[in-house]
């Protein structure tokens, strides 16, 4: 599921155009996908009372074909076409949507009715730059204050946004493809129920495009049945480097969440004298030849859950043969040092603090420029990257990134982050020749499991093992493959 910027949307509806497909085909069909929602969850229409409000933009033509198939198809109870500006400022397939509703009979007006049951807000479209000033702002907060039990149903994206003051909407239709201001804080929770709608563009025009949202489609094949013949080695032997005095318990919670991942085996090296039963031990190294030594046998690592202060850590990353997941203590370890990857798997998975420390820049400026600070990072030192926070971002080392939508603020507790290395680390243990699908659907599931134990516990009350209980549940949704935005 692909994520396109503004630039890149148009572009797309560019080509498409060249290909043989009419704007104004795109333009009937983005409006018949609006329709369509309407019957879906209105119906029957003809009872309804529908405000259609306009642009003078393509996204203002959207909602002219709206307004003209409501007119002819469904005959509301009262279907008022509210236009925000002088029909004169049309142009192109929105001036031949509006001489098309004109053409039909349909009626329109330049003033709001008092009141109704739908309202469709056609006013702005993606390609807004900055927050929406002047008149455009008047129409965005006369729709907010006018029409208080109203349903609205916003165009593509609901006007004013990704930046500014905005049509507070239930539900936006979009067409083709994500744009960014659906995929990302903090417009993402601005949409209500987003729908995506094909209307014609060819999907290979949008393939290659280096921002996509993560879905299970993207590691089905991990969640697959697994062979009867199998045994514990078959999947994997994860080792947890961490643990040092009085942090005992971040180790143990990644390991055990790599367990619950499924991995076969699960080592942890740590200062604690003992651990739950399924946890085999090992003492906490104090060098990096010790860490090789205990590091025997196992093929993946997790370095860094409570670790302290580690003195091989950059030699580690550089060096260790096998794939690797680095958090906590781990980042921090190897902060400011001059370090690049050379063709290994090194998974890391800072939170916004540790990203800052990593990229030597303030944690707000990591806030500010999450997309590019987590694609440059990767890019350049060879990793992969788990940027945590509202809409965790997966970056690849090839300029790839993949925008996670799973999560919720009850994951903002103490020994998140080990579960989540964990679940990691168990699930690379089983498919290191599937890395990257392994580390979608660590990050997935762990949101998944997050949002389901807030739901039954609060959004307060959720600790970091209450993960661990709603695994099983978000495995068996991601079974089903539903797609989420």
């Amino acid at each position: 599921m692909k994520i396109l910027t503004a630039v890149e949307m148009r572009e797309v509806d560019r080509r498409t155009i060249e290909l043989g497909i009419p704007g104004i085909v795109l333009m009937e069909n983005a409006g018949a996908r609006v329709v369509d929602l309407l019957v879906e969850k209105w119906t029957p229409l003809s009872e309804q009372r529908i405000v259609v409000l306009c642009g003078k933009g393509n996204n203002g033509g959207d909602g002219l074909v709206v307004a003209r198939q409501l007119f002819t198809r469904f005959h509301p109870r009262a279907l008022h076409v509210v236009l925000a500006a002088n029909p004169t400022e049309f142009q192109g397939d929105a001036a031949a949507n509006f001489r098309m509703l004109e053409a039909c009979g349909c009626p329109w007006t330049r003033e709001l009715p008092p009141d109704a049951d739908l309202v469709i807000d056609a006013l702005l479209g993606t390609g807004l730059k900055g927050p929406a000033t002047g008149p455009m702002l008047e129409w965005i907060r006369r729709v907010n204050a006018g029409f208080p039990s109203a349903k609205v149903v916003a165009v593509d994206i609901p006007s004013g946004l990704p930046d500014g003051e905005a049509v507070r909407a239930d539900y936006t239709v979009t067409f083709t493809a994500l744009k960014l201001a659906h995929a990302l804080p903090p417009a993402c929770d601005r949409m209500g129920e987003l729908r995506l709608a094909a209307i014609g563009s060819p999907p290979a025009l949008f393939a290659n495009v280096w921002l996509s949202l993560s879905q299970p489609r993207h590691f089905e094949k991990l969640l697959a049945p697994r062979d009867r013949a199998a045994h514990k080695g078959t999947f994997g032997h994860a080792l947890v480097v961490g643990g040092a005095q009085g942090k005992t318990g971040a180790a143990s919670m990644a390991g055990t969440a790599a367990l619950r991942a499924g991995a076969g085996l699960v080592t942890v090296a740590s200062s604690a004298a003992s651990y739950p039963p399924e946890l085999m031990t090992a003492a906490l190294p104090q060098t990096y030849e010790e860490m090789l030594e205990t590091a025997q046998g196992k093929n993946v690592l997790a370095l860094g859950p409570g670790l302290g202060r580690c003195g091989y850590a950059v030699r580690a990353v550089e060096e260790f043969p096998s794939p690797m997941v680095v958090d906590a203590d781990g980042l921090n370890a190897i902060a400011g040092a001059e370090w690049r990857v050379q063709a290994r798997l090194r998974v890391l998975t800072p939170h916004p603090g540790e990203m800052g420390r990593l990229a030597g820049i303030s944690t707000a400026e990591v806030q500010a420029n999450r997309l590019a600070v987590a694609r440059e990072f990767a890019c350049a030192r060879n990793v992969c990257l788990v940027l945590k926070g509202q809409r965790t971002l997966i970056a690849f080392p090839d300029g790839r990134v993949f925008v996670n939508p799973t999560g919720t603020p009850a994951l903002a507790t103490g020994g998140a982050g080990d579960i989540l290395t964990g679940l990691i680390a168990g699930l690379l243990a089983q498919f290191p020749e599937d890395a990257e699908s392994a580390v979608l659907a660590g990050v997935y599931l762990h949101g998944l499991a997050g949002e389901f134990g807030a739901s039954e516990l609060g959004e307060k009350c959720l600790v970091a093992t209450d993960i661990l209980r709603y695994l099983p549940r978000a495995l068996e949704e991601c079974a089903r493959l539903p797609d989420r935005l």
